[in-house]
């Protein structure tokens, strides 16, 4: 059988959609994982796998081993070179090497949960799956390649009761819950205007991309057939893996991709953004973009409307080092957000500021919050501020984690919304409850994507 197939009994648990379904008269697959989803096991250790183990997935794992909870079944990764770190470091607990990660869900069904690290194409086919099949999972940020993606997944997650988190480690933050709470209690007023900038890309993009690449001889360690997966086949170029690919539109999400989901996440969270039904998205500008690669400074606007108690807010998304104007009254010596990466908040009654991940809230100027008295904290700390000991204690215990794809999938879907907006060149509006750009039925074609045959998902 091709390695573009997914295996019988992966594809009998996964196509549980009526479409999939419908199309293949395929019968569902009951669960054989070990940890029934929603079910308490405390005193279990969970069997844990990794799709992605190379670079950040070499940091998932390890953290997940580490916290003492798992015990490690499997290691799945295109590249077993850019692997052989977390091959050795995890050598005494017996995991299997794979490359193919439907190879490996196939023959583990006792695997209970899984970390997915991988570019962003491969997200939402490999969690799509390890849904199906019953295991819970751990997604690097964005959550998805597409829009249609984080809905998928989203409502993937609810339909099999798994337990989910994405990777925007700082939601786990306590930087990001002071905001909040600085925000909640009225500290600056109504904020009116939020921005949020970063110095991404730090990788080759844009107009260092007008074309693919030329060809080269894939490296004996890699599948690059498994590696591409649900993207259009292309000849290999190490500018594409393993470190430049978020600068290809096949492949990744470019600057908003990497750190949207971080930067964009305080606001999203303290602003409330996650109940607006509806916002507007345009350009504002963009310098650098072509067919093939996203550009290497954009500016765009996010219009929300009021939502509950929350008023009206503009919310500014800044990349390729591009800074938002410093209000008056805050001096040009104290710094913004952490410099390089941040957010600011304008409000009706003054500025507050948060860094990369949400970290050192505060307001401004500094010697406003040198005055404040914090209020009460009402929002839960996590534990060692860890994303990853949230979600398998949340496993253990049969509850959400803090970043779960209910939550998730919407900073996702507004965060991707930035990319749409870029590749449809015009003001956008969306509705979020129709799943419809309202003002331009044609850019509806931008929430999702061609797949790979063999690699498609119902979206």
């Amino acid at each position: 059988m091709s390695r573009n197939h997914i295996t019988r009994r992966a594809f009998l648990a996964a196509t549980t959609t009526a479409t999939v379904a419908a199309a293949t008269g395929c019968a569902t697959k009951t669960n054989t994982a070990k940890v029934v989803p929603g079910k308490r096991s405390p005193n279990e250790l969970i069997n844990i796998a990794a799709i992605g183990a190379g670079g950040k997935g070499f940091t998932d794992i390890m953290q997940c081993y580490k916290s003492g909870m798992v015990n490690v079944v499997a290691l799945a990764d295109v590249d077993w070179k850019r692997a052989e770190e977390c091959f050795y470091n995890l050598r005494e607990t017996s995991a299997v090497h794979y490359k193919d990660y439907r190879e490996m869900l196939d023959k583990h069904p006792e695997i209970d949960a899984c970390t997915i690290s991988t570019p962003d194409h491969t997200h939402a086919p490999a969690a799509y799956l390890a849904m199906n099949l019953g295991k819970h999972v751990y997604v690097q940020k964005p959550l998805t390649h597409t829009i249609a993606e984080a809905r998928l997944l989203m409502e993937t997650a609810a339909k099999n009761g798994v337990v989910t988190q994405m990777g925007n480690q700082g939601h786990c933050g306590n930087g990001v819950r002071d905001l909040c709470e600085m925000i909640w209690d009225g500290a600056i007023g109504q904020v009116t205007e939020a921005h949020i900038w970063t110095n991404r890309p730090v990788w080759p993009q844009g107009k260092d991309f007008p074309a693919p690449l030329p060809g080269q001889p894939v490296p004996d360690t890699m599948d690059w057939d498994l590696w591409i997966g649900a993207a259009p086949m292309r000849p290999y170029n190490e500018g594409y893996a393993p470190f430049s690919w978020r600068g290809w539109w096949d492949f990744g999400c470019g600057a908003i991709g990497d750190m949207a989901c971080h930067i964009m996440d305080p606001a999203f969270w303290s602003l409330k953004l996650y109940e607006a039904e509806t916002f507007e998205v345009e350009t504002i500008f963009q310098e650098g973009m072509t067919d093939q690669s996203p550009p290497n400074k954009s500016i765009i606007k996010f219009k929300v409307p009021a939502r509950g108690d929350m008023a009206a807010v503009d919310v500014y998304w800044h990349d390729g080092g591009m800074l938002p104007e410093r209000p008056a009254g805050i001096p040009a010596d104290q710094q913004l957000g952490d410099g390089d990466n941040g957010s600011l908040y304008i409000g009706t009654d003054g500025f507050a500021t948060a860094g990369e991940y949400g970290g050192d809230a505060r307001l401004m100027p500094d010697e406003r919050m040198a005055s404040y008295t914090r209020p009460d904290q009402t929002i839960p700390r996590i534990p060692e501020e860890s994303p990853y000991l949230d979600w398998l204690t949340a496993i253990r215990e049969g509850h959400k984690s803090v970043s779960d794809f209910s939550y998730a999938a919407l900073l996702t879907e507004m965060a991707n919304f930035g990319n749409v907006a870029l590749l449809a060149g015009k003001p956008l509006a969306w509705d979020r409850n129709a799943f419809k750009i309202t003002n331009d039925e044609a850019a509806n074609a931008l929430l999702t994507k061609e797949y790979r045959k063999g690699w498609e998902l119902p979206c």
